[in-house]
């Protein structure tokens, strides 16, 4: 009983200090269970961010399911995830309800257009360094070309959903080069149990059972890259019900909370439920965080056989590549377009990514300072 204590714990401490996004994540849990308390050694936490990075899902939050899961079964990696989530849960459903009734207010209307400043450089910054990891042949440029294009052309989820399977076929039959292959003793062990869970609830949101958590559940079974590629799927599969506005005051949100930056279904989990925020929060937030959990309890014996088809990479090159194209679709329409419409708002942008990708002033400061623009300017 005092190890799962223990578990939910220290992921709640990290969950309520645990600021800058899926990478500093990665940081504080190498720092807290490898360094200091030895839960794990390198090698092993080495596997397991691997095995994060290539499933779809929250990778951080993965990974800390992963090292729960490790540490105390099943019950530690859920226990892992409530203490992590929690805090940010927690915050951004608060802030879907109280902003609601301020939409009006002078104040909060430049605190709200200050974030938004904010959502163009940080989805700016994260376009830009996953082109650069993610895009370095001609095809996988193109792919993410083609992808952007595709997305601003003819913008909704289908569409999406499209992208991607065409750039995994594309992946594997022309980026899945090599010859590496499992031996007969490392054949993959799957757990058959939690991936036909999986593939059941995909299959029955594909065909319109189960309400608000759908589409959450959706986006979390195909993101990959992490929590901003989130940004352009539930913009398309919940543009009818959420206004741009609130959407980029969410996701801005999320950025200055600690925690996983998924809980930005938290926020829209809230909002498209106003009568019951904490209900409509809970059942998003868990909409989107169960297919990649369920992935890390199936895939996780596996990973590293199934890591050395090469074709199954080849897949995966090719969806990261089309990932970058959405993001680079939602960098323009919706973050940008809702955000800047005078040549000043374009200068503080630009200020803005310079401070974060030229100085790497901390994000904190980056979020007080545009807040304060704002507040100021309106």
């Amino acid at each position: 009983m005092k190890k799962y204590f223990e578990i939910f714990w220290r992921f709640l401490a990290l969950g309520c200090a645990s600021f800058g996004g899926p990478a500093a994540h990665i940081g504080y849990f190498r720092k807290a269970f490898v360094q200091s308390r030895e839960w794990l050694d390198e090698e092993a936490f080495a596997r397991l961010i691997a095995l994060s990075q290539f499933l779809p899902g929250p990778g951080s939050s993965q990974l800390g399911f992963a090292i729960g899961c490790r540490r105390g079964g099943i019950l530690g990696g859920l226990l892992a995830f409530l203490g992590f989530t929690i805090p940010s849960f927690a915050i951004m459903v608060v802030m879907a309800s109280a902003t609601q009734a301020q939409d009006s207010q002078n104040w909060f209307s430049g605190l709200v257009q200050g974030l938004k400043w904010l959502a163009v450089v940080v989805v700016a910054d994260a376009t830009l360094s996953m082109f650069r990891s993610f895009c370095q042949s001609k095809l996988t440029m193109g792919l993410c070309v083609a992808a952007a294009a595709a997305l601003l052309t003819v913008p909704g989820l289908i569409a999406q959903f499209s992208c991607l399977i065409v750039a995994a076929c594309i992946g594997v039959y022309f980026l899945g080069k090599g010859n590496a292959q499992p031996s007969t003793a490392e054949r993959a062990k799957l757990r058959w149990i939690p991936l036909s869970i999986f593939t059941v609830l995909f299959i029955a949101t594909l065909l319109g059972i189960g309400g608000l958590a759908a589409g959450f559940y959706q986006a979390g079974s195909l993101v990959f890259g992490g929590g901003h590629v989130v940004l352009p799927l539930l913009q398309g599969g919940y543009s009818d019900s959420i206004s741009p506005d609130r959407f980029l005051l969410g996701y801005a949100s999320a950025q200055a909370v600690p925690g996983p930056m998924f809980t930005l279904a938290s926020f829209l989990g809230a909002e498209i439920s106003p009568g019951t925020p904490w209900l409509g929060g809970l059942i998003a937030t868990l909409g989107i965080f169960v297919p990649g959990f369920l992935l890390i309890l199936a895939f996780g014996d596996a990973w590293e056989t199934f890591a050395k088809r090469p074709k199954l990479a080849g897949a995966v090159a090719g969806i990261n590549a089309a990932v970058v194209g959405l993001l680079l679709a939602a960098l323009y329409q919706p973050v940008f377009v809702s955000a800047v419409k005078l040549p000043l708002h374009f200068a503080i942008v630009a200020v803005g990514f310079y401070a974060l990708r030229g100085l790497k002033l901390p994000l904190l400061v980056i979020v007080g300072s545009f807040a304060l623009a704002g507040a100021i300017i309106k």
